[in-house]
């Protein structure tokens, strides 16, 4: 060899014992040698602790021993070295038995050994017990037929798959039944055949399935197409899948029928619409009766009082006393039209504050009915007008039912701004509600009706209502109002 090549270094070789030694050391695998005839000649340590023999207990014995009855029957063994003998190996998965009589599942491979000569000396077999990984395959399975015969099954929600570009892949019985298309009718199309004309122009389609992508999902609600071309109100939610490098590999689709909610939702909108007009024109006729009751009415009484007055003061005593008794009914009679124009219109809700015409009301009309009330407000400002009167009028139902149904001694009325609007509170030490002591209403159709202009009112307003057990036992109705501009419920 020249001077200037490097000589190559010597590699010893491991000696036999070497490797008798790695094999004896490995536990995780059985590795053991056969005869040609297939009993055991070998057999390590791996060997020992998957099939629980000892080698005093098994070499010399043919291998059959490891295998069920069936296997045995079925003369699997031996057919098993017989393949192995003639291609050179033979691998296979299946049951087989420890020394107690237990099963496991067992990856083998048998691997025929031959000397130079050609002729068969024997078999090396590896087995590895993999009853562990079996059973998280079979539990993984049985979890995945579990949940596709959930979602096949599923009749009220359109759940299927798409690939990347659009095309439909799967197919399950909710999505047969809203979208009228069978299974072998729709896999294989583009799901934009589900979107209507105007939709198709926007390619609406394909811009779901980029925000889907960007942003992991995409939600809407809007028509969409049957298979005979009748429309209805879809919820629909598409979610990007991606594998674990990544990759986009589709897009899950679930779809809801919501034509019937979105009718429900259009009535209700559609009767408070109605309820508004209603009580917007209800105030209006009670603004002008009250208005005409007190500018004539009330105006010419006063006049018929003054002159009374002036007649008793000039007549001699006896038709004076008549005359006054006269001025008293007209007093009286003022009275009454009085509190009839306050409960129309409180004329302090226009001259004053909303706090002193719910004072004023609690005063005449709690105190009429044997209650005591406690009015507390925290105001930041005066509600508008039409908040007001709102407020007004709902405390005034709920005082009529406290009357007709609580039995309460007590109320407490709060108002408090908050969130942009006036929170009020309602609150009565009465027998509650929902109790059945409760004494039947003369007038139940009345009853609902109150209950439910409450609640109409202060939703027609864009705020809530409710009604629930007060701490102190009683009823507690809970209303907000809201009193600055683009402020809503939510």
């Amino acid at each position: 060899m020249p001077a200037d090549h490097p000589a190559e270094p010597d590699f010893e070789r491991p000696a036999p014992d070497a490797y008798r030694l790695i094999v004896d050391s490995v536990v995780d695998y059985a590795i053991f040698m056969l005869d040609p005839t297939g009993r055991i000649v070998t057999w390590n340590a791996g060997a020992e602790r998957i099939k629980g023999y000892s080698p005093d207990d098994i070499l010399g014995k043919h291998f059959s021993v490891f295998y069920p009855p069936d296997d045995l029957e079925a003369r699997k063994p031996w057919y098993e070295l017989e393949v192995a003998a003639e291609v050179g190996r033979f691998e296979d998965e299946g049951w087989r038995l420890r020394k107690d009589g237990t099963r496991f599942w067992a990856n083998v491979i048998i691997t025929a050994l031959f000397d130079e000569s050609g002729q068969l000396r024997g078999f090396a077999k590896v087995t590895r017990d993999m009853t562990e990984r079996m059973r998280a395959e079979e539990a993984l399975r049985s979890s995945e037929e579990r949940f596709r015969l959930l979602v096949h099954g599923v009749l009220d929600y359109a759940i299927f798959m798409l690939d990347p570009a659009g095309r439909v892949i799967s197919w399950n019985a909710g999505a047969e039944r809203i979208k009228g298309y069978s299974a072998d009718d729709i896999v294989g199309e583009h799901f934009s055949v589900f979107y209507p004309p105007e939709d198709l122009v926007t390619r609406k389609p394909w811009r779901e399935l980029r925000v889907a992508v960007d942003a992991g999902r995409f939600e809407d609600e809007g028509w969409r197409l049957r298979k005979d071309g009748t429309r209805f109100w879809a919820n629909v939610v598409i979610t990007a899948l991606f594998d674990e490098s990544g990759q986009l590999r589709g897009f899950a689709k679930v779809t809801r029928d919501m034509t019937e909610r979105r009718r429900v939702e259009q009535t209700l909108t559609e009767q408070r619409r109605l309820v508004g007009h209603l009580v917007e024109a209800q105030e209006l006729e009670r603004r002008r009766i009250a208005w005409d009751v007190h500018d004539d009415s009330i105006q010419s009484m006063v006049a018929v009082g003054m002159r009374l007055q002036l007649l008793a003061n000039r007549l001699p005593e006896q038709e004076a006393a008549v005359v006054r008794q006269l001025d008293e009914a007209v007093r009286a009679s003022l009275g009454r039209l009085r509190n009839l124009v306050f409960r129309l219109r409180p004329p302090e809700l226009d001259r004053h504050s909303l706090a002193e015409a719910l004072d004023r009301y609690f005063t005449d009309v709690a105190g009429s009915w044997g209650m005591t009330y406690r009015l507390r407000h925290e105001l930041d400002h005066e509600p508008p007008a039409e908040s007001a009167i709102t407020i007004f009028r709902i405390c005034q139902e709920a005082l009529t039912n406290i009357r007709k149904h609580a039995r309460a001694s007590e109320v407490d009325v709060s108002l408090t701004s908050t969130d942009g609007g006036t929170l009020v509170e309602i609150a009565d030490d009465g027998v509650g509600v929902g109790d059945d002591v409760e004494p039947p209403s003369e007038d139940p159709v009345s009853d609902h009706f109150g209950m439910i202009e409450m609640r109409e009112r202060a939703e027609t307003a864009g705020g809530w209502w409710s009604v629930g057990r007060s701490p102190r036992g009683g009823a507690v109705v809970r209303f907000w109002i809201p009193t600055a501009p683009g402020v809503s419920r939510d």
